[in-house]
Formats: C-alpha cells, structure tokens, sequence
C-alpha cells in the first residue's frame, strides 16, 4: 500500500508522487553521475527519488516549489541543500559554479517540455538528465524522421543534445495515480554532433515555422525567408515536407539561409 501523503497534492503543480521502491531506485540507476558529482533534482516532493540520491551523492540540491514540501524534505534528507524556487527561475551558472551539474526528475507533466527546453538553453552547465514525463512526449523527442511523431521538439532536442527512450513507466507507481503512462528520457547534453557553428535560435523559427504548417511544402511553409524574397531552397527541400528532413537537414538549412543573409529576425 502506497505511503500517506503528508499533505494534499495540488492538481495545478501536476504533483503525483513517486512511492515505488524499485521504480525509484530503477531511475535513480539511470544516471551516469559518479559518485562525487552534484545531482540536481527537480521537483523533490516528498523525497522519494531524494533519499535513495541523497544515499549515492554527496553533492545534492533539491528544487522545490511547494513550501509544503520544501519543509518535508527539510526533514527527511536533513543533508540535502533543499531550495523552495521555481525551476524556470533557476541559475544554473551558479548551481553550476562551474562545473557541469547531473539532473535528475518526476517532472509535472504540463511542465515537461518547458523543463527540458530551459535545460537545453542551459546545456553548457548540465552534463545529463534523467526526466520521468508522460511517455507519448518522450516518444516525440525520440521520434524519427517521416514518422507521426517526428516534430520540432524532435529535431531541436536531437540536434543539440543526445536523447535516450530508456523505459515506461506505469500509472501505479504514483500516488495520485495519473491518467497516463509515463516514461524515462535520458538526455546528454555533450553531444559530438551538435553543430558548432549555431545556437539554439540560429535553427528554431526555421523549425517551428516549417512543423506549425507541417502538411506544406517547405517553400510555402517557409516562404517568409523563402519564396517571398525569391530564395530557392537547395536539395530539393522547396518541394518537401517537414517531416522529411533530418535534424543535420534543418541545420544545413539554417546555415544557408544565414549565408543569404535572410536572418529568422530579418
């Protein structure tokens, strides 16, 4: 029988708590973090993934909205650096101090994809992390080109970090149980193939713009920087849809656009 909650979980912070022992310590594992590194966790709670971290990592800041939590964990892990904030409030340059932090969390599920892009604007500070999330989302930052999936939040997180599907997780595992199943996503953010010449918002618009109007063709779709300044795509991508092009694809195409002096501000 799952533990009592010492409190009333608040719909609005999407707040379903981790109370499986070998769930908890099946994700826990997941992290490549050594021994002597500083874990961060998001979204703590009532401390289940925190006590079995707290356990392995000397180094361990929890980030908690909730007071009611905060004080909880306060409690529980009394040696974890426990910091009641908002995590899109967070600096992660000065967590980091430094040196690249290991993330770990049970994100809300309405969170999940603000979470991971904030961390993916913050990759030079964050060497992985570990996100518990509703699994058709993890299912779309993993997808391939030319499936169902396959979106902007596919090419943009494949293109600058290494995404990993590592396992479901169900709805039983939570108290209060969600109404979907959920999955872990194991993201590296030192990839060998992110394209050292751009930045996140050097490819975005492109992205975006193409995938919000994914039945066109890229030069209708993308005709703001396209077909209305009379720039032929190369390759053949003025003919082709979205979906059909890979993450390397959409980085070539910004490059060339940013060669025709066509900026996504322009």
């Amino acid at each position: 029988m799952p533990p009592r909650i010492p409190f009333r979980p608040r719909q609005s912070l999407g707040q379903n708590f981790l109370h499986d022992p070998n769930m908890v310590t099946k994700i826990v594992e997941t992290l490549d973090a050594p021994p002597d590194a500083h874990v961060v966790e998001i979204g703590a709670g009532t401390g289940a993934l925190t006590a079995a971290l707290a356990d392995r990592y000397k180094r361990l800041t929890a980030i908690e909205i909730d007071e009611r939590a905060a004080t909880v964990l306060r409690q529980k892990v009394p040696g974890v650096d426990v910091r009641q904030q908002d995590v899109r409030e967070v600096d992660w340059a000065e967590l980091a101090a430094g040196e690249p932090v290991h993330v770990i969390s049970n994100t809300p599920y309405h969170l999940s994809t603000e979470i991971l892009f904030a961390l993916l604007e913050q990759r030079q500070h964050i060497e992985e992390a570990v996100l518990t999330m509703q699994k058709e989302v993890a299912e779309r930052i993993v997808a391939s080109p030319g499936t169902k999936d396959y979106g902007a939040p596919s090419v943009l997180v494949q293109l600058f970090a290494q995404p990993e599907y590592k396992f479901s997780v169900s709805r039983h595992v939570f108290t209060p149980q969600p109404d979907v199943t959920s999955a872990v996503l194991h993201v590296h953010f030192e990839s060998s193939a992110e394209p050292a010449d751009l930045a996140l918002d050097d490819v975005r618009p492109y992205v975006q713009a193409a995938f919000n109007q994914r039945r066109k063709m890229l030069r209708n779709s993308l005709s703001r920087w396209t077909k209305d300044r009379g720039i032929e795509l190369p390759n053949d991508w003025g003919r082709k849809r979205a979906e059909a092009l890979s993450p390397n694809d959409f980085a070539a195409l910004a490059r060339f656009l940013r060669q025709e002096n066509r900026s996504p501000s322009a």
